[in-house]
């Protein structure tokens, strides 16, 4: 095969990955944090120092809030555009592994499995359908393929582009991701394993790389030092309660299988994310074919012992900050199951793949004799000396029937991973598509501009949007920012209506979960003069949390009222001349309101009315 054909196939792969990947994307939609990100970009300037270098969950990720802000700014909520910035960002990731696949092997056709695995592998798939995962997984991913093959790249010719282009890359990928951390150990790795499994220097290779490690350290110090400023973990840390068994479950449910196309079956319980639900004898048949093939790999090629324990260390340690920080009652292993937390491993499974492919084969004689040396070596640029025997026709036909073999080989290995990597691809997007938010979104879109006469009052959002932990990120005025005017939500509205779950506006009313009582001045109430307040008895207290009250009154003129539960915080209400209600939203609790005119010259009468709960009629 020439390197034409090569590139050929390798372009037609991508494309067939960006398909299926497309596809993948269009039928999700923004899930859960997508919307925390959305309503802060929308509320907060993008180059603020509160934007960029908050703490989201324990990230710190000032580019990720950028590239939320772009799309908001362009398409708000518009998930079309969405799905056209996650496709851009896979195919440079897939650009980023072909160069390094090809800077590893060259161009021959023994790197499009390498390739293949890395473009359908199923590992990528959750990461890569939900927004806030992707744009943290996709950035780190690129930069592990660029800034590895710059360091084999550096290494090899001594250019010093490589290390400027290795450091500014490093630095983007911190940006969108603090676990891009394992850029330089891993750039690191594949440089000094290239090294290895060719027979060249290990110490030669670790330093004529040194000018990169330099430049990429201080760039790491100087993250570092900000990251360790602004950082907050979300909850208290405590030691997960059986680490062993949630190692166990996320490489025996999760990656294990994921390597050989799987999990094929996903498990979802709304709002959840789905999780991978392998069946036992698929699991217990990827361990045994790993292991073997692990063998396999040990005996025929030379040197390739400390590429797999790289590979399994990075396995098992980049599963430590989940099990860590993630921690929480039945929640950690799910986390670990829905596979994004690997996506990563992808790459690093891929250098594998390469870099046992670069390793020398052993000869039959020797691996009977126990010689662990290596028969013959392979050039790094990717030419074999025993291939290119085959190819003028001096090598034996044993060698011939051997190497045909092995292709074929190779060939159905590839179509079995392709098949089942796509079948659970299409599982996982069956499984993703239901979205009780897009549902949610599209009729808000769809009601607001015909619910401009009236303020809305801030509600929560439906539960499987956003759950009441995030408050008041799950607040509507704070959700819908991006497509909210200034009088779309208030704190108080002439006209109380609400937000159905399926996105509609409906006139609503407040529950008389107390009562103004009737004021003691007769055909008005409580009387309301200037700027004195006047204290409104409920007819029993109230808890502190949010309530609604229906302020029924007859004003003098046109002005304003302050509203609050005594010793709380006031909100400010319009009020019309003449007889009108006003519903306005309160903070806190207990058995009185007190309520004050802004205008000396104003005079209102207030009379009885509820103070609770706002609701619909369902």
């Amino acid at each position: 095969m020439t390197g034409r054909t090569v590139l050929l196939v390798a372009a037609a792969a991508i494309l067939a990955q960006l398909v299926l990947r497309g596809w993948v994307a269009a039928s999700g939609f923004f899930y859960w944090d997508d919307f925390l990100l959305i309503g802060r970009v929308s509320s907060q300037p993008v180059l603020s120092t509160e934007l960029l270098f908050t703490s989201h969950d324990g990230h710190v990720m000032p580019l990720a809030f950028v590239l939320t802000w772009l799309v908001t700014e362009v398409a708000p909520f518009n998930w079309a555009v969405a799905v056209v910035v996650l496709t851009g960002l896979q195919l440079l990731a897939s650009l980023a592994v072909l160069r390094l696949l090809i800077v590893l092997l060259g161009i021959r056709a023994r790197m499009l499995g390498p390739l293949a695995f890395y473009l359908f592998v199923p590992l990528t798939v959750p990461a890569f359908a939900w927004w806030s995962a992707a744009v943290n997984a996709l950035p780190l991913q690129i930069a592990l393929a660029w800034v590895s093959a710059d360091a084999v790249r550096l290494v090899r010719t001594g250019r010093r582009r490589y290390v400027v282009s290795g450091a500014v890359v490093f630095a983007v990928a911190l940006l969108f991701f603090e676990k891009s951390v394992v850029v330089l150990p891993a750039a690191v790795a594949v440089a000094v394993l290239a090294a290895h499994v060719t027979g060249e220097s290990v110490r030669a290779a670790a330093r004529r790389g040194g000018a990169l490690w330099t430049a990429a350290g201080g760039v790491l110090l100087v993250w570092a030092a900000c990251f360790l400023l602004v950082v907050q973990r979300p909850r208290g840390l405590s030691a997960p309660e059986h680490p062993g068994s949630l190692w166990s479950r996320a490489l025996s449910d999760g990656l294990v299988p994921a390597l050989w196309g799987g999990p094929w079956r996903w498990e979802r319980w709304q709002p959840a994310t789905p999780w991978a639900d392998s069946p036992s004898a698929l699991v217990a048949l990827s361990w045994l074919l790993l292991i073997l093939f692990a063998a396999w790999t040990m005996r025929t090629r030379g040197r390739v012992v400390a590429v797999w324990v790289c590979a399994a260390g990075y396995a098992v340690l980049t599963i430590a900050p989940v099990v860590l920080l993630r921690d929480g009652p039945s929640t950690a292993g799910l986390l670990l199951q829905s596979v994004r937390y690997f996506a990563d491993f992808a790459v690093i499974a891929t250098v594998a793949l390469a870099l046992i492919a670069l390793a020398p084969r052993r000869c039959r004689s020797s691996s009977v004799r126990g010689s662990n040396r290596p028969a013959r070596r392979e050039d790094p640029a990717g030419i074999d000396p025993a291939d290119a025997r085959v190819v003028s026709g001096s090598a034996p036909i044993a060698g011939s029937r051997d190497g045909r073999a092995r292709q074929v080989a190779g060939i159905a290995a590839i179509v079995v991973f392709l098949s089942g990597s796509v079948y659970s691809t299409f599982t996982f997007t069956r499984s993703w598509e239901p979205s009780p938010a897009r549902t949610y979104v599209n009729g808000v879109r769809a009601a607001l501009p015909g619910a401009a006469d009236a303020p809305l009052l801030p509600q929560e959002v439906p539960w499987n949007v956003l759950n009441p932990l995030a408050f008041p990120e799950n607040m509507t005025d704070r959700v819908f920012a991006p497509i909210a005017t200034p009088t779309t939500f208030a704190l108080s509205t002439p006209r109380l209506r609400m937000i159905t779950d399926d996105g509609a506006v409906v006139d609503a009313q407040v529950w008389w979960n107390r009562a103004i009582v009737e004021g003691p001045e007769p055909r008005c109430g409580y009387r309301v003069r200037g700027t004195t307040g006047t204290n409104l008895p409920l007819d029993g207290p109230m808890q502190i949390r949010d309530w609604t009250a229906q302020v029924n009154y007859n004003a003098e003129r046109d002005g304003r009222i302050a509203l609050s539960f005594e010793g709380e915080t006031e909100t400010i209400a319009d009020v019309r001349a003449g007889l009108n209600t006003v519903y306005v939203r309160l903070l806190g609790g207990g058995d009185t309101l007190r309520i004050r005119s802004l205008d000396e010259r104003q005079s209102l009468c207030v009379g009885a009315g509820p103070v609770g709960v706002a609701a619909h009629a369902r």
